[in-house]
């Protein structure tokens, strides 16, 4: 007989304990992910702070918040013998290091993995997220994610065909590498429950790119005389239509067929049942063949419905489909609020700033909520034991 599972209080990464170095928003992120979950994360940063805090006011930047809920902060000078020898007493009982520096900065700092960090604390895991890999060619370039967009290729396949290549909107090799290390750095711990010893685990946005272009390079495999390296709003290897972005009364919405049920499904709603049966139409390949004709058709649907109107019609006929959202409409998602993923913070310079909270479902454990982002260095005197921590500055 099954027994009832009980939901628990805690986390499940409670008890442990992560030293987060990260900067702007691969190692920030990956932290992030550590805190949400229940460990502590001690973020340090160096006397003037971590770099997003100066994007826009000094320490008034959202993405501070956004990135840093559910942390410590503790300002150190590592190139001050007092500061570094109260970092490597953090590390000492430390289960995790996060840090995302160009490469050699911990060896210049004399807080190399091998010859300091691991013989001091033999179990701790140290996550690295770089540009490119240790042992690439371009390893000791300056990496960020815009450069690595157009490195990797991925930029070279968004835009439109008659148009440049143009980046993603999103910071996404920052993000897509920060969940990466998270996993990787998490595959480490499970190990060190066996041997009992840390290691250094390293991800590369590079390489984690070149994953997200599998489609593309497939395409380009099969068929290199064809490929169109860009396709706009369309399929990135043209092999399935509609797959756009349509017009509607209050701006656009995505529709994709991915097979010819799906088509059948959309004309029917469309009031065309008709064209599922046009020798024209009727498969992914004739309809690709024609692809203007086909987009003119549906197009000339969508364009006298709003994008709600085209959106329920759609679901309802279990089409794939979602209007183009703005980012004002999405900053202060009403669904993400009433169901907490995002969660206003009041700040003192900026009012109230909604703050997504963690992405993570679990059985049993409730979801952390996010708290508030510290200021930099509220909590070094906590941490370090050297006192009472100062009240959040106003």
């Amino acid at each position: 007989m099954a027994t009832k599972q009980t939901q628990q209080t805690g986390q499940p990464l409670d008890g442990l304990k992560v030293i987060d170095m990260g900067q702007v928003y691969l190692g920030p992120y990956c932290g992030l992910l550590f805190g949400f979950l229940g460990a502590e994360v001690i973020k340090i940063e160096g006397p003037t702070g971590d770099p997003i805090r100066f994007k826009t006011r000094a320490g008034e930047n959202p993405a501070v918040m956004m990135l840093n809920s559910n942390k410590k902060s503790v300002t150190l000078d590592l190139h001050d013998e007092t500061d570094r020898a109260a970092f490597l007493e953090l590390v000492a009982d430390a289960d995790v290091l996060i840090e995302n520096f160009r490469p050699g900065t911990m060896e210049r700092l004399g807080l190399g993995f091998d010859d300091v960090l691991h013989p001091l604390n033999p179990r701790l895991v140290y996550g690295s997220g770089k540009g490119y890999a240790a042992d690439s060619e371009c390893h000791d370039a300056p990496a960020m994610d815009f450069p690595i967009q157009a490195y990797s290729g991925l930029m070279s396949i968004t835009g439109f065909a008659d148009g440049p290549p143009v980046k993603s909107g999103a910071a996404i090799t920052d993000f897509l590498t920060g969940v990466h290390l998270y996993g990787g750095i998490l595959s480490a711990l499970l190990e060190r429950g066996n041997s009992g010893l840390g290691q250094k685990v390293e991800v590369a946005m590079q390489d984690v790119a070149h994953h997200a272009l599998a489609s593309n390079i497939s395409s380009y495999l099969l068929g290199p005389d064809t490929f169109v390296p860009r396709a706009g709003n369309s399929q990135g290897v043209l092999e399935v239509t509609p797959y756009d972005i349509y017009p509607t009364t209050d701006g656009s919405v995505s529709i994709m067929c991915l097979t010819d049920r799906h088509w059948a499904a959309l004309a029917g709603a469309m009031g065309a049942p008709h064209l599922a049966f046009d020798e024209r139409y009727a498969g992914n390949i004739e309809r690709t063949a024609r692809r203007g004709e086909v987009d003119a058709l549906v197009s000339s649907w969508t364009a006298g419905q709003t994008r709600a109107e085209v959106f329920s019609a759609l679901n309802a006929a279990n089409v794939a489909a979602a209007p183009v959202r703005q980012i004002s409409e999405i900053a202060r998602d009403p669904d993400m609020l009433k169901r907490g993923m995002i969660v206003e913070h009041p700040h003192a310079g900026l009012g109230s700033i909604p703050v997504p909270a963690s992405p993570f479902r679990f059985s049993r454990h409730p979801r952390t909520k996010p708290r508030r982002a510290p200021n930099a260095g509220e909590h070094t005197n906590e941490v370090l034991g050297r006192g009472p921590t100062p009240e959040p500055q106003k």
